[in-house]
């Protein structure tokens, strides 16, 4: 097959991408988010799109700033509030760098600023009955109002200072420097006309915002949020608190020191609340996610199902407050699971092989509606009952069609050496038969704590598909939606149970009459950049090796990653110098292809520039006959997700994979060159 998408970058590129979804209080709209290439094709630009949950309409684009628009939310009387740092038109032009303002579109009119702070506003979360809004402010730490962040904010640029003064751990999350401004929550009740008057509920948070999700009960008087606590040796916890919008007093909901909490969502009577909770871990036991269920007034927190061995997220409550509607990770897929708070009981919903997110219950009970996507399939909208067991979703029309695909999807199942039962996704190329074998392509998922069942829009495996290539997605121990026992199976000890999977997986793939045994590579990045480069050391069976923000040294990467704090929970010295892959760069015989970016804080850039070297030392032959490449993007972070350096990236994977195992010609892409 040819004339895909997926043949030419450019027009992969190009495809809409959804994401979240927000149903109005009346349940009359969907709104969803979507990105597409802005007209220099250099950054995705992201609009709001209307979807009628009736599926009688075509969606609707609502919004067209060239700032972008995201983080959409209804008010309680049917309003759209969004963030967007777009130009107000009744205002001055804002500067390149201007934060996001909230600004309010009503059903039939012009969208108009809503609310404006000095370090922009985030996450706006609105009370269902009242309407108050709470949402997101980076503020500088010493500023008492808005007035006074303006004017330390512009000290600091006209004196060009960029100093980050720290007094804890973390320094920086992902991509990003913590600081020097921090979160803080602010209410505001909004006027009909006219921008909010914030008022800030949390005035001297220092980093306890950080990465913390919140919510508002529906009378508007109390936010539940996230609260990080500092503890010894540079470690923080995350607890749950309730603060008074009123007066900013704050309690807390949930504390233990063996756990974390998270992801509040209050229940439709503003009594309940319920929320994750994950167990600390240690070198010898995985942590554990579990919901739980605690009442706004204090009392203790109630584990809603205990006797099911998934990890569920996402909860959203049926509108009586009786259920809650939840996506888990199971078996190479995410289905929707309705979980009776009373008696724990658990109904799978969805019948597909499809992961599920962004649940939104309407309002009579009658339905659910959710984004829906799977290996072969892009997120796009769907409505569910919200109690029919194993049902099929109703599609509705959403902004974009689902892309032709280069090739087809089937199911891969093998044993694990302790007799534990493995399976994997398999990508085949169009026209892979026995009379034409296809190359295989073994891609790790990264995490470790994650699975291969949805569609990545980063990580896809049709763009190799449609150049050949069959590609192989397994789920080896460590993976998430085969139960705590398959996790701890490779917990500590990732170059044990985790490779023996991997070999054992591609294994049975390659007994296929389709597939070529004697052309094949292996690829990952983050965890699986770890695996391509553990890989690499122990096997030369793989022609080629492209290993992507990957763990080399681990002894060096424990400290200098932006949560040692948690690393240093999951190995011991011991244990992480016994699963260094840098230990056995004397064994690796297969050529690799070495990529990561320097603004990537998680895997820091170190970790490369140490395994490049490695590789570098050991090559005693004629420098021109080098046969590993090495791939650096100095502005990018962990994914490398600007668009034409992504297009950079799979050009140059696509050309070291043809050259290595395909026996092409070396060809250096046209902007490396």
């Amino acid at each position: 097959m040819t004339g895909t998408p997926f043949h030419d970058l450019q027009d992969f590129l190009a495809l809409p991408r959804l994401r979240g979804l927000v149903l109005s209080p009346d349940g009359t709209r969907l709104v969803t988010t979507v990105a597409t290439l802005d007209p220099e094709r250099s950054r995705l630009r992201t609009a709001l799109w209307e979807i009628d949950p009736a599926g009688a309409r075509p969606a609707r684009r609502l919004t067209r700033g060239a700032a972008g628009e995201s983080a959409p939310v209804f008010t309680s009387d049917g309003d759209l509030l969004f963030a967007s740092a777009r130009p107000d038109p009744e205002g001055k032009e804002p500067p390149p760098d201007a934060p996001a303002a909230l600004w309010r579109l009503p059903a039939a009119g012009e969208a108009k600023v809503a609310g404006t702070r000095p370090g922009g506003l985030a996450a706006p979360a609105v009370a269902r009955g009242a309407g108050t809004v709470v949402a997101t402010s980076m503020t500088l730490p010493g500023a008492a109002s808005g007035d006074e962040d303006a004017e330390r904010r512009k000290a600091r640029r006209d004196r060009k200072v960029s100093g980050i003064l720290h007094a804890g751990h973390p320094v920086r999350f992902w991509d990003a420097d913590i600081g020097p401004d921090e979160p803080r929550l602010v209410a505001a009740d909004l006027p009909p006309d006219g921008p909010a008057e914030w008022r800030d509920l949390t005035p001297a948070p220092g980093d306890a915002l950080v990465e913390t999700d919140h919510d508002i009960t529906p009378d508007g008087r109390t936010v539940v949020t996230g609260w990080r606590v500092a503890e010894p040796r540079g470690a923080t916890r995350g607890v749950l608190v309730a603060i008074d919008v009123a007066t900013g007093e704050r309690r807390v909901l949930a504390d233990d020191p063996g756990y974390e909490f998270g992801g509040p969502v209050v229940s439709p009577d503003g009594t309940r609340v319920v929320c994750w909770r994950e167990s600390l871990s240690t070198p010898t036991s995985p942590t554990d996610i579990r919901l739980v269920v605690l009442p706004l007034a204090g009392g203790e927190a109630r584990e809603v199902a205990p006797g099911w061995d998934r990890w569920a997220g996402g909860p959203r409550w049926t509108p009586d407050g009786g259920a809650l509607l939840v996506v888990a990770d199971d078996g190479g897929r995410a289905p929707v699971f309705r979980v009776e708070v009373a008696d724990g009981g658990v109904t799978r919903l969805t019948g597909d092989d499809a992961a599920y997110s962004d649940l939104a219950v309407a309002p009579d009970g009658q339905a659910v509606y959710a984004l829906r996507s799977s290996v072969d399939a892009p997120p796009a909208p769907v409505r569910l009952d919200p109690a029919t067991p194993g049902q099929q979703p109703v599609a509705l029309p959403g902004p974009a069609p689902e892309p032709a695909l280069p090739g087809s999807l089937t199911e891969v199942h093998a044993s694990a050496a302790d007799g534990t039962p493995l399976r994997a996704w398999l990508v085949l190329p169009a026209g892979a038969s026995a009379d034409s074998q296809a190359p295989l392509l073994l891609w790790v998922h990264g995490g470790p704590l994650s699975s291969w069942n949805s569609w990545h829009w980063r990580w896809n495996p049709w763009l190799l598909a449609a150049r050949g290539y069959a590609v192989l997605l397994p789920d080896p121990a460590l993976s998430t939606g085969y139960g705590l026992d398959f996790v701890a199976r490779g917990w500590g000890e990732w170059g044990a149970a985790p490779y023996t999977d991997l070999m054992a997986i591609t294994d049975a793939a390659l007994a296929r009459p389709d597939l070529d045994a004697g052309r094949t590579a292996a690829m990952g990045g983050s965890f699986g950049g770890y695996m391509a480069n553990w890989i690499a050391g122990h096997t030369g069976r793989f022609r080629a090796i492209v290993t992507h923000a990957s763990l080399w040294a681990l002894d060096q990467f424990g400290p200098t990653t932006d949560m040692p704090s948690y690393w240093l929970r999951e190995m011991t010295p011991e244990m992480a110098e016994r699963n260094s892959p840098h230990r056995f760069a004397d064994a690796i015989a297969t050529p690799m292809l070495v990529i990561h970016g320097d603004r990537d804080y998680r895997v820091p850039v170190g970790e490369a520039l140490r395994l490049w070297w490695d590789l570098v030392a050991r090559h005693t032959g004629d420098p021109a006959d080098l046969p590993h490449r090495f791939l650096l993007f100095p502005d990018e972070n962990h994914w490398v997700l600007t668009p034409q350096n992504a297009a950079v990236w799979y050009e140059t994977v696509t050309a070291f994979l043809d050259h290595h195992v395909l026996g092409k010609d070396w060809q250096t892409p046209e902007l490396l060159r």
